[in-house]
Order: structure tokens, then C-alpha cells, then sequence
């Protein structure tokens, strides 16, 4: 067996492992990444960016075939026919792009990248087993875990056949005529709606009450509007019993009445578990937090010199999340003074329309004890929604009472996904209102709302 020594040896190559291994060789620490499949982990293979490619397909298939049937900007087009294998391998050469892009990095920064599954013997040694070749003994300094997390499979419905995770939803070789998604999460919804654009009949069962439940109600209601108007049949309150090809998925409702629900396919979406078996993790009898491996402000764990990032290390499992935890990492191991203490993670869920969450909403402030006021501006008062057709949703600021230091921002609408930098900007320099109200914004673009949000909430809104 071959033998190698680095001061930093990483396990993953995802967003928070390529980053953290990229800012170490940025900073001349020697460091080898080990992945077991392609660069760029979940997120960049079968996870965001796939996902996202799919969700843009759906969306101009969607709109061309408004358009086919009367479109009110004056547009007539032919009715329009989808190739979805065509539309796989388009997804399928982003992804291949963006993964060299980062092997390329990689190897720019002096990371040496062993592909190959990593199997830990203590919390300097790890044996890695190539898919081809011998297997290499790497023994290093500093030890970071970035092994990410895997779907959450159900026991009464197993993955397989035509029950499929998010993954096999990505890649469909064929449109299924009737899909079943399980859990009303953004994982779920942003798949679902995506294949009820590209025309199939969608259902979806949700053991909660009401759809994003990890949602306000004000924030999730447009969405709702949406998926109702869509033709997405939900069924909330409902729990899954089952699945036979020749019934569909078998659903208990909270009154105890069982229907069964036809199905060509299933997509199981009720969440992710973070990885923490298969590799040997359990050798260095680490400190857990619940499912979690337990890491500080530095993302140091219980064992001096070993390190962990990303969807190991508890929620909110986001890659921006990971890639921000290993530069701190890397930076903390090169003798910089750095923590891992954001004063708030944009979550965006890219439904129709788009959803983000930055800091707390008011209900969260309350429970927080903060005398906080808040104020939403629609985008059916903005120009710049009225051009793109797309006025349903708002732009809401929270802000303390006392000295208007903003604490939360919300938005629900068309592209809103892009309103997150500057919401979390705001929040980290720890703007006041006064500071937001006060900035000019370029007309006309959906900022404005942002702006305008700001200016209600002082009470002198312009154009509302």
C-alpha cells in the first residue's frame, strides 16, 4: 500500500471540501481532497445546480406554452414539444462543465485530489480504496470531514424502481404521466411544480398541515396560489402507508380514511440525513449534537485536529453554508483569526414563485423577545414586476422598534432568489432602515421593493 503525508487531508469533495481544500492551497498548506464520485459533491452533481437547470427547463416550456394558447404581449408560437432526453443531457453538460471547473481550481491551488473511497483508521490516518489501482494510506496533520448528506429513504416506500429520491428525479428518462411526490418541503415542491410544468398530473401528500412548513403562512400563500392554479393536487395532513404498482401510493388522512393515490413514479422528499456511517467516523468516538457531529465556532470538533463542515454539522444544510465553514477551516489551520458566527444564512427555495428567508421573520422575533415592527411592499406597485408579468409576492423588512437595526428580510416572488445578497448584506453591516430607505435603488428593477419596504416601515412608503 502506498504511503503519503499532508498537513491537511479532506474527505469530500463537495462545496465545503473543494472550497476548504482551495483557500489551503491558496494559502500554501499542503492538502490532499479524497472523493469517492465526481467533484463538486450533491449540490453541484445531483443536487442545486441540476436541480435548477430543471427548473428553468420547465419554466420556458411552460411559458412557450402560454404562449402557443394567446399570450397578452402580443407572442404566437407554434404548440411546443418537449425532448426530455434532450433536456437531461443540457442539465448533464452544466454539470460536467462546472465539475472540471472545479477540478481545475483544484489543481491551480496545488491540491493533490485522490478519487477513491476513504476509510478512516484513527484521526491521522485514512486508507483510501481507488475505484481501480492500489489502495494509498494518507497520513496527515489535520483531518476535515465534509461528507455531506444523503436523501431520507422511507421504509414503507423504499427507494427503487419507480419510487425515486430527488437524485433519479433529476434524470428521468422518460416524463412519468402521474407522479406522487412525498413531503411538501422545498425539495419537494421545487421538483414537483417542475414536472407539472413539463405536463405531468402531480399529487402531493404532506404530513403537515400546510405546504413549506418550515415557512410563515403570509410568506408560503402565494406559492400555495400557485401550485392550486397549477393543477398540483395537495393533500396535507396525510401520511404515506405504502406503494403497489397496481394501486399507486396508499395515503392515510388525519380523520384515519385511507385512498390510494395513482402513480408511474414516487418522489420521496421528506428531508436529508447528514453522512456519518461507511467511512470509519465512528473510530474517533466524536461528540455528537443529536444526528450531528458536534463542532465549535472554528468547526473544530472533540478531537484535537479534526475538523468538520458542511451538512455533518447540523442545519441549515445549504452549500453556501459549507463553502463559508471551509474557508474558515482552512484559514484557522493557516494561523488566521477566523470563526464561524454569520449573523444570518439566505435560505432560498426556488419554487414558482421563489421564496427567501434572511434572519428572522417577525413571528421569530417575537419568540425571541425583540420588539420588532415590520413592513411588506407588494411587487404589484412595482414597475419593474408589471413588465415581467409577474406581480404576486412582496418584499417584507424586520427591524427592532428601538434603534431600526434590521434583523430579517422576506420575499416571495419572480426572481426574488437574487434579492438575497443584498438582504444579507445588509443584516452582516448591521444597516438600520434609515440606511436601506436612504440608499438609492436603480429604476426599474425589483430592488426597489426593497427600498420601498424599508420606507413603510418608517412610515413614508412612495409608491404605496
Amino acid at each position: 500500500m502506498k504511503d503519503i503525508s499532508t498537513k491537511l487531508l479532506v474527505i469530500g469533495g463537495g462545496p465545503g471540501g473543494y472550497v476548504a481544500a482551495i483557500r489551503a492551497g491558496q494559502l500554501g498548506i499542503p492538502t490532499v481532497l479524497v472523493e469517492g464520485e465526481r467533484l463538486g459533491g450533491t449540490c453541484l452533481t445531483i443536487g442545486c445546480i441540476p436541480s435548477k437547470a430543471l427548473i428553468h427547463a420547465a419554466h420556458e416550456f411552460e411559458r412557450a406554452q402560454h404562449q402557443a394558447g394567446g399570450s397578452p404581449l402580443g407572442i404566437r408560437v407554434q404548440s411546443p414539444s418537449l425532448d426530455i432526453a434532450q433536456t437531461v443531457r443540457w442539465k448533464d453538460g452544466i454539470v460536467h462543465r462546472l465539475s472540471g471547473g472545479v477540478g481545475a481550481l483544484l489543481r491551480k491551488a496545488g491540491v493533490q485530489v485522490i478519487q477513491g473511497w476513504a476509510h478512516i483508521e484513527d484521526g491521522k490516518t485514512v486508507r483510501v480504496e481507488p475505484a481501480e489501482g492500489e489502495a494509498v494510506r494518507v497520513r496527515c496533520e489535520h483531518l476535515l470531514l465534509a461528507t455531506g448528506s444523503a436523501p431520507v429513504e422511507l421504509p414503507m416506500l423504499p427507494f427503487g424502481g419507480p419510487v425515486v429520491s430527488s437524485t433519479g428525479a433529476l434524470s428521468p428518462e422518460s416524463l412519468p404521466r402521474r407522479l406522487v411526490v412525498v413531503g411538501a418541503g422545498y425539495i419537494g415542491l421545487e421538483l414537483g411544480m417542475a414536472y407539472r410544468k413539463l405536463g405531468a398530473e402531480v399529487a402531493v401528500v404532506e404530513a403537515a398541515q400546510r405546504i413549506l412548513p418550515g415557512y410563515d403562512e403570509e410568506l408560503t400563500q402565494p406559492v400555495l396560489d400557485a401550485l392550486e392554479k397549477s393543477g398540483v393536487v395537495l393533500h396535507l395532513g396525510c401520511s404515506v402507508q405504502g406503494y403497489d404498482a397496481q394501486h399507486g401510493v396508499h395515503v392515510r388522512s388525519a380523520r384515519a380514511d385511507e385512498f390510494a393515490l395513482p402513480a408511474d413514479r414516487v418522489l420521496v422528499a421528506v428531508g436529508r440525513k447528514p453522512c456519518t456511517t461507511g467511512f470509519g467516523m465512528e473510530s474517533l468516538q466524536l461528540d455528537m449534537a443529536g444526528r450531528f457531529v458536534a463542532v465549535d465556532a472554528q468547526c473544530r470538533t472533540s478531537m484535537r485536529n479534526v475538523w468538520a463542515i458542511g451538512d455533518l454539522t447540523g442545519d441549515p444544510m445549504l452549500a453556501h453554508r459549507a463553502m463559508a465553514q471551509g474557508e474558515v477551516v482552512a484559514e484557522v489551520i493557516a494561523g488566521k483569526a477566523r470563526r464561524f458566527e454569520p449573523m444570518a444564512i439566505p435560505a432560498v427555495c426556488f419554487t414558482d414563485p421563489e421564496v427567501v428567508v434572511v434572519g428572522r421573520t417577525p413571528g421569530e422575533a417575537r419568540a425571541a423577545g425583540l420588539d420588532c415592527i415590520d413592513a411588506a411592499f407588494p411587487f404589484a406597485a412595482n414597475g419593474r414586476a408589471m413588465t415581467l408579468a409577474a406581480t404576486k409576492g412582496f418584499v417584507r423588512v424586520v427591524a427592532r422598534r428601538d434603534n431600526h437595526l434590521i434583523v430579517g428580510w422576506q420575499a416571495v416572488g419572480q426572481g426574488v432568489a437574487e434579492l438575497s445578497a443584498a438582504f444579507t448584506l445588509s443584516i452582516e453591516m448591521g444597516a438600520r432602515l434609515e440606511d436601506v430607505a436612504g440608499t438609492i435603488h436603480a429604476h426599474p428593477t425589483l430592488g426597489e421593493a426593497v427600498q420601498e419596504a424599508a420606507l413603510r416601515a418608517l412610515g413614508h412608503a412612495i409608491h404605496i
